[in-house]
């Protein structure tokens, strides 16, 4: 949330049936910046209820996501559809497209400004997947270029609510990379003791908490200047048309 909210001079918070979203203005527009939480079915939530509040010019899922391709820390990726994979690994959804003008662009400028290769198709999961084994898996089954635990709800509720929706997102994690520590434990209410014992009784853990938060530092910045250029260039629009904003 910080790193897009630093993309805008300036918010004010409200609360909007129940969702907390801060409201940013750079020239006529407003921009709708909601913290869903992480999983499909937070998202899904928050993003039903903005999006049934009232009309949006496009809905954005943003925030960190791990890297399906070759690719930097901190390397900016831009989903145009999104499918869902659930825990055995087979395909549970089609992809989810929901085209738009204010999604192309969107991707004219992140084509400016990323890779070719990393403008493409997202993946969902059902949890967070530790291992590179695994990551290698789902990225020769679904052709994505990166993953994450929310976009799939997101674009299910935009494509209801039709309203076009595109991913832009930064890898906090690579492709090849494990994680040294099982941080599913800390998605579930029980598992806080788990996660918690993991961590003392394997420092190796701590190394990799520290590796984490300086990827997210590196993911950070980037996405703060993507967004940065994307409010100045849509300041000069004159619809004054609102966008909604999620992240994890």
């Amino acid at each position: 949330m910080g790193a897009v909210r630093a993309a805008f001079p300036s918010s004010v918070e409200r609360r909007i049936d129940g969702v907390h979203v801060f409201v940013c203005a750079s020239g006529r527009r407003e921009y709708w910046l909601a913290q869903t939480g992480v999983g499909l079915e937070k998202a899904g939530q928050v993003a039903s209820r903005l999006l049934g509040h009232q009309p949006f010019a496009l809905a954005v899922s943003t925030g960190f996501a791990c890297a399906l391709i070759k690719a930097e820390i901190g390397a900016l990726l831009v989903g145009r559809d999104v499918v869902f994979v659930g825990a055995q690994g087979s395909e549970k959804s089609h992809a989810i497209d929901v085209p738009g003008v204010e999604r192309e662009t969107v991707l004219a400028l992140a084509g400016d400004a990323v890779h070719p290769n990393h403008v493409g198709r997202f993946v969902s999961a059902d949890r967070i997947i530790s291992s590179a084994l695994e990551k290698g898996r789902l990225a020769r089954t679904t052709g994505a270029i990166g993953l994450d635990m929310e976009s799939t709800a997101l674009a299910i509720e935009a494509q209801r609510a039709q309203v076009p929706f595109v991913i832009v997102r930064a890898a906090s994690d690579l492709l090849d990379e494990d994680l040294l520590l099982d941080f599913n434990h800390f998605l579930r209410p029980t598992g806080w003791l788990k996660g918690i014992a993991a961590v003392l009784g394997a420092p190796s853990s701590l190394l990799a908490l520290g590796r984490l938060r300086r990827q997210s530092l590196a993911a950070r910045k980037n996405l703060t200047s993507f967004f940065q250029r994307y409010a100045a260039v849509m300041a000069t629009d004159e619809e004054g048309e609102r966008t909604i904003t999620s992240r994890l």
